[in-house]
This record gives C-alpha cells, sequence and structure tokens, in this order.
C-alpha cells in the first residue's frame, strides 16, 4: 500500500488515531497480554504463568492500563477471599484478527530465517 503525499509535496502524515492505537498495544508485555486473553478468561496466576518473564507488578499495571482503555475486562467471583478474572471486552476482542495476522506473521517470518 502506497501513501499519496499531500497536496504540498510533503509525505503524508501518520494518523494519530492509527498512531494512538499502536503506542497502546505495543507497550511492553501488552500484546502477550492480549493474546493470553485470546481463548479465554483467565485468572492472575493464570496470566503470570502463560506470560514467562512477566513481573507480577508489570502484569497488574498493564492489567489496569488495559482496562482503562476497555480492552479488558475484570471479573470478581464470589468467594473466601474473592477471585479475579481477567477476560477480553468486546474492543479487546474486535483486536484478535489483527493479532492472530500478527502471530502468523511473526511464524512466517521466522521460517524465512531458519
Amino acid at each position: 500500500m502506497t501513501h499519496a503525499p499531500r497536496e504540498d509535496g510533503s509525505p503524508p502524515r501518520v494518523c494519530a488515531d492509527f498512531h494512538a492505537a499502536i503506542e497502546m498495544v505495543g507497550r511492553r508485555w501488552t500484546g502477550a497480554i492480549l493474546w493470553a486473553l485470546c481463548d479465554d478468561d483467565l485468572y492472575f496466576a493464570d496470566l503470570c504463568a502463560a506470560i514467562p518473564g512477566i513481573s507480577d507488578r508489570l502484569l497488574s499495571t498493564r492489567l489496569r492500563e488495559l482496562e482503562s482503555e476497555g480492552l479488558v475486562e475484570r471479573h470478581v467471583h464470589p468467594g473466601a477471599p474473592p477471585r479475579v478474572s481477567y477476560g477480553l471486552s468486546p474492543d479487546g476482542r474486535a483486536l484478535e484478527p489483527s493479532l492472530r495476522q500478527l502471530r502468523e506473521w511473526a511464524r512466517a517470518r521466522k521460517r524465512g530465517r531458519a
């Protein structure tokens, strides 16, 4: 895909909405969190296990950010003590096809290097 220069001949500007979306999902560990939640809701400990190397503190921070952005939903389950699971919101679910395409691109790229 090519982007036509603007009328004054200068290069096209990056769409502000696109840039904001890339910055949001491109933050460290965010893609992995979203990917881990594609198949099912997970409890915090299960998310930690699914994403080797992420600290509890950073996972907690990213989950709060994703929840405030409307991509992740937090579900409190009754009991003593109550348990909390996380899942993709409808907006987060809308990212799933793009995440799957990115995964396939990464796999194909890796195969091409082997």
